[in-house]
């Protein structure tokens, strides 16, 4: 290779860089720019904060409970908290320390309560409990 493919590649990378670097950046910044697209999936980014030891936490305390439902719907915390399906005592305890706001938290531990409840009764299998626990109203 020539020296002027090399300098029309390294400049290709460095404008794909600024691009996928910078532009989201000034996007988030600059309020004139956002779409409609990038509100609804950045809505509730600030319900989201660190514990101490860095781990991500939900805080609704201050939000409303339809706020409070709809944030954990869209949480990627809720997708760890099914991944710890079947073991419930995990679940509260992930519930308990990764969770906040009153009426949330109330919530998840009642239905946390019922389908283990009913999946060990045999009333529903695996999957339904598994179903029953991702979908929270």
């Amino acid at each position: 290779m020539d020296k002027s493919m090399m300098v029309f590649i390294a400049v290709g990378i460095g404008f794909f860089y600024v691009v996928t670097t910078y532009v989201g950046d000034i996007q988030k910044e600059d309020d004139r720019l956002q779409n409609s697209g990038y509100e609804q999936e950045h809505k509730f980014d600030r319900y989201y904060t660190k514990d101490s030891i860095g781990e991500k936490i939900l805080d609704v305390t201050l939000a409303d409970p339809q706020t409070q439902v709809a944030a954990w719907n869209k949480s990627p915390l809720k997708q760890e908290y099914l991944e710890l399906f079947p073991d419930f005592d995990t679940m509260r305890t992930f519930i308990k320390n990764r969770v906040r706001g009153k009426v949330l938290t109330d919530k998840l531990n009642k239905q946390i309560q019922d389908v283990e409840d009913k999946f060990f009764s045999g009333a529903i299998d695996a999957e339904a409990a598994k179903r029953t626990l991702g979908q929270l109203k």
